[in-house]
């Protein structure tokens, strides 16, 4: 798009190039790696932890190798390539320095995976639920598997040589694969060959002979196909084998100067992603040499890019099993609630004419809030314009049908659609291409700059005049994260921020300079500065003996200027609680530099996504304080090079749900973790009314709030 790439806008961006540590005190800098690996390892406790459902545990099991996956792929991926781009040999050997510090990080937690795994296999099998091996199973048993094989796997299989006289076979990113030493009894050669493991099949296989009455029997499908070798290679024995995988980098740079179309960039992009360079080869044990060392010759890697691990190497196939029929290993089911405010009978415009509206999910039903604001906006009459920017949609929206409909009956219809969102390129080049069939105006993303807002505009001619109706949220309009995050979203018609709201979406679909927003905070344009302001203005208020406090709820924390001033607040006294679910690069309660400070991490049955902001401002009561909901972390990526929304929160019911929630989480004893001043996180566990955890109070909290208007909803 054209609109910002003229403007103002790039040249605020703030690019440090220097070390952190140049800029932040070494003492109260946590790496960004560590600080991640250190989120990953309370998503594996969820595994460990035996207050968890048993389901559950294998569900975070996957949950863990599959944020370990897209952490090789987007963050060592990108780091690699920067290393060996250049011709610094020091560069390369700080590369090779840091990822060896980050192994000593990783491999005790996946030796904890696998052990945990063995563990949960023999749990499950007491709740009648066997996870078998191929010598588990009777004879009965080892036929049915066998006739499955040959009618329903081996179709799908392609063994590949591996020698001088054939391609050395492509290996897809993330891919699973048994390499196999074949042996040749007539001529006494030996052979290498590969198969992989298909994805698109389902990975664990039901075994239903000899299984008694409400009992489950399943085995992986890489073991079957291992157990199948003699099949796949006729006349041939199977001399040795070994279990591989690889993960490709994922950081593909867009270029910008390119005479392309983004979406042409993007399709490109897309299509190179497939073949860019391996950055992580797994085995299993045992391993064969001779396979090992073809491998990591062929793929050019090095003993930092080696993971020689024990039990599965994709975990991520359990997810299967965590979703099996059996409620009473899972946990108990949540149907999210309709929300005070909202009249099933009547229009959604009704009810935020009457106040600002406020929503939490997914303890507020997304269907019955944020879907049926776009649905009745697309069939109501009077609506004139839609607008809504998307970052992630997922493969079953109701959002685009909506859009398209909206479209076909005349109305104005604007939708951006960020096309670099990661992994989510394909889909959502899909459903612009289907928006634009059916005649909506589709804008993609500013080159350089990713629209990560969630914000969504209707335009109303009504008797007064046109009224515009907006929703600002700190999750993607999708449906199935919308079940499973935390996140907020504001309704409102209030005209100030319906203004910015206006001025930003022509800011963004057409061409303008910056404009001047009376109550958004947006990213790049004054976000940053803004929050600078508000910490500055916590410690005058502090220094004149005002009330003063900072209380923050986000995903990330890295951004070094927030953090200078974080650390200057801190050393002035001012108290400051974070809660920062996942990588947060500043160490609290270190003597002389945060001792005020406290950060502590929520990780439960929901994923914590919700950006929340309080400052005291000198108030009698936090209620009087100043509160802002949004979509940016307090990351640099989020506040130089993204498009992002914050919303000042006026309704008062609206600042006493903000402060629930934000209260409930600083005293949970269940689902909490306290970050240390060394980086480590302690899990608090006391007992007390907070011990059922954050999640399990705001589900309550939401169904009480909600039985005058539907009683049986959330039960």
């Amino acid at each position: 798009m054209a609109a910002l790439e003229n403007t103002p806008l790039q040249s605020t961006a703030h690019v440090f190039t220097r070390q952190r540590t140049d800029v932040v005190p070494e003492e109260v800098w946590f790496d960004r790696d560590l600080s991640w690996l250190e989120f990953n390892r309370r998503v594996l406790h969820e595994a460990l932890d035996e207050r968890t459902p048993l389901l559950e545990r294998f569900k975070f099991l996957a949950i863990f190798t599959s944020n370990l996956d897209e952490f090789f792929m987007k963050r060592v991926g990108a780091m690699r390539t920067r290393a060996f781009a250049s011709t610094s040999v020091l560069a390369q050997d700080a590369f090779n320095a840091h990822m060896t510090q980050l192994r000593q990080m990783i491999f005790p937690m996946l030796e904890k995976q696998a052990a945990a795994y063995e563990t949960l296999r023999v749990e499950l099998a007491a709740k009648q639920v066997r996870l078998a091996h191929w010598s588990d199973l009777t004879p009965p048993q080892q036929l049915e598997a066998t006739q499955y094989f040959t009618k329903h796997i081996s179709p799908a299989l392609t063994p590949l040589r591996m020698d001088a006289s054939t391609p050395f076979p492509f290996l897809s990113n993330l891919s699973l694969s048994w390499g196999f030493i074949l042996s040749d009894a007539v001529s006494g050669e030996q052979f290498m060959a590969r198969v992989k493991v298909p994805t698109a099949l389902r990975q664990w296989i039901p075994i239903r002979q000899d299984v008694p009455s409400r009992a489950l029997c399943y085995i992986s499908l890489a073991e079957l196909i291992f157990q199948h070798a003699h099949i796949l290679f006729p006349g041939l024995a199977v001399a040795d084998s070994m279990l591989f995988r690889v993960s490709r980098n994922a950081d593909l740079a867009l270029e910008e100067d390119s005479e392309h179309s983004l979406d042409e960039l993007v399709e490109e992009q897309v299509r190179q992603r497939r073949f860019q360079p391996v950055v992580r080869l797994e085995f299993r044990h045992p391993v064969n040499g001779e396979m090992r060392d073809a491998l990591v010759q062929q793929l050019a890697l090095g003993d930092c890019d080696i993971y020689e691990v024990d039990g599965p190497l994709d975990y991520t196939g359990l997810y299967e099993i965590a979703s099996i029929d059996r409620p009473d290993l899972r946990d108990t089911p949540w149907t999210p609630v309709i929300p005070q405010g909202i009249d099933p009978d009547s229009d959604m415009f009704s009810a935020i004419r009457t106040g600002d509206l406020l929503v939490h999910h997914p303890y507020d039903s997304f269907d019955a809030t944020v879907e049926r604001f776009i649905r009745d906006a697309a069939n109501d009459p009077l609506t004139t314009n839609i607008k809504m920017t998307v970052y992630r949609v997922g493969d079953d929206t109701p959002f685009v049908r909506s859009l398209i409909k909206a479209a076909e009956a005349g109305k104005q219809v604007a939708c951006l659609v960020e096309l670099t969102a990661r992994f989510d390129e394909e889909r959502n080049l899909h459903w612009a291409n289907e928006l634009r069939k059916a005649g909506d105006h589709v804008i993609f993303g500013v080159r350089g700059f990713k629209t990560h807002t969630k914000i969504a505009l209707v335009v109303r001619r009504e008797s007064d005049g046109l009224r515009c109706y907006v929703h600002i949220a700190t999750g993607n309009y999708h449906v199935k994260t919308a079940r499973l995050y935390t996140d907020f979203g504001l309704f409102t018609a209030d005209p100030a921020l319906t203004g910015d709201i206006v001025n930003l979406f022509h800011y963004l679909t057409g061409y303008s300079r910056a404009p001047k927003f009376e109550k958004l905070l947006v990213a790049p344009v004054n976000m940053r500065a803004r929050f600078l302001e508000l910490i500055e203005r916590e410690v005058t208020h502090l220094r004149e003996g005002r009330p003063a406090r900072i209380t923050a709820k986000m995903n990330q924390l890295e951004d070094v200027e927030i953090i200078l001033a974080l650390i200057a607040a801190s050393r002035a006294g001012l108290q400051i609680d974070l809660i920062v679910r996942g990588m947060c690069c500043l160490r609290p309660g270190v003597k002389g530099w945060t001792d005020t400070l406290r950060v502590r991490s929520i990780i439960g049955r929901f994923l914590e996504h919700g950006r929340v902001f309080h400052f005291m401002n000198g108030a009698d009561t936090p209620l009087s304080g100043d509160f802002y909901i949004g979509s940016a972390d307090w990351m640099e990526r989020n506040l130089s090079r993204r498009v992002e929304a914050v919303t000042p929160i006026g309704n008062r019911q609206a600042r006493e749900r903000l402060w629930e929630t934000l209260q409930i989480e600083l005293n949970d004893t269940r689902n909490a973790w306290t970050m240390q001043p060394d980086g480590s996180y302690e899990q608090l566990t006391a007992s007390g009314d907070h011990s059922q955890g954050s999640h399990a109070a705001l589900m309550k909290r939401a169904r009480l709030r909600a039985e005058p208007l539907n009683p049986t909803v959330g039960r």
